[in-house]
């Protein structure tokens, strides 16, 4: 019960610390989260290692959502 109940907790804080996020910080996330779990996918299925793969793809979706954010600008 007290496993459960710290689980949810956690989880709560964690949705709460993203509610103010900037337009860039939420791609950033999101493209982070996409690539980690695109790169895990790919490091499963062809053998390798699946954290490493998670790790870079990570790193590299995250870079990719900052960079590709417009800012709130519009053109």
């Amino acid at each position: 019960m007290v496993k459960k109940l710290a689980v949810i907790l956690v989880g709560g804080l964690v949705l709460a610390g993203c509610s103010n996020l900037s337009h860039r910080e939420q791609r950033t996330l999101s493209g982070g989260a996409i690539g980690a779990a695109g790169g895990a996918a790919v490091g499963a299925l062809t053998g390798g290692s699946a954290v490493m793969g998670g790790v870079i793809g990570g790193a590299a979706g995250a870079a990719v959502g900052a960079l590709t954010s417009d800012n709130g600008k519009r053109r």
